[in-house]
């Protein structure tokens, strides 16, 4: 785990522009550390502990666009995601997230977002979750709602949150209901449009940006 933090944290350094000694690993990283666009995370489920999780493998049936699903292992690199701003947003990285913020989150491998719509998720029939999109292709179905649980007011790794989905209103969501046959053993992911306590995730493995001005 920490060789690859480490190669993580050696990639952002090379390809954002960043002073030196600016970034570092979760695990080096003080505790309840703020969230920063340009962040590198993992995002944790909290009840089952899997962790979100993209690959280039399509749905086999509504969308048919980059299946996301909910990941057993710790040490992938498929599920890391950056965290990015809006579109059209003044943010720029390294500032804090407020609750209530919309934000994007770009799966690090396939340059692909988060996305959801209408179509009916493989196994429980609620809303898809898929990746769609790149770097220089998005749109409204990428934007998600940070709604942090209790009082905080921006996101630190130690908190526990929701993503609600902006078209559609569903939270992202995973439970125990697993793929069997091309994503065997790992759990879907989809959105429903109540607050579930398979609702709750948290920030987890990582690469962390400063907050910018800070030394």
């Amino acid at each position: 785990m920490a060789v690859s933090l480490l190669a993580l944290a050696a990639f952002l350094f090379f390809g954002l522009d960043l002073e030196e000694g600016s970034v570092f690993p979760a695990a080096a990283a003080p505790e309840g550390v703020e969230i920063t666009y340009g962040s590198v995370i993992k995002l944790m489920h909290e009840r089952t502990k899997f962790r979100l999780h993209s690959h280039e493998v399509p749905y086999g049936s509504g969308s048919g666009q980059q299946s996301v699903t909910g990941f057993p292992n710790v040490d992938d690199s498929n599920s890391y995601w950056i965290v990015r701003p809006m579109l059209d947003s003044a943010a720029k990285q390294g500032d804090v997230i407020q609750s209530g913020t919309i934000i994007r989150l770009q799966h690090m491998r396939t340059r692909r977002w988060l996305h959801s719509h209408l179509h009916a998720s493989p196994i429980s029939g609620n809303l898809e979750v898929s990746c769609f999109g790149g770097d220089n292709e998005s749109d409204t179905g990428d934007f998600w709602r940070l709604e942090i649980e209790g009082s905080g007011k921006t996101w630190r790794q130690d908190q526990r949150i929701r993503l609600r989905h902006v078209d559609t209103g569903g939270y992202l969501h995973s439970h125990d209901k697993k793929y069997t046959r091309i994503a065997g053993g790992q759990q879907e992911v989809c959105g429903v449009r109540d607050k579930r306590p398979d609702n709750i995730w948290s920030a987890a493995e990582g690469v962390y940006l400063p907050i910018s001005g800070s030394k």
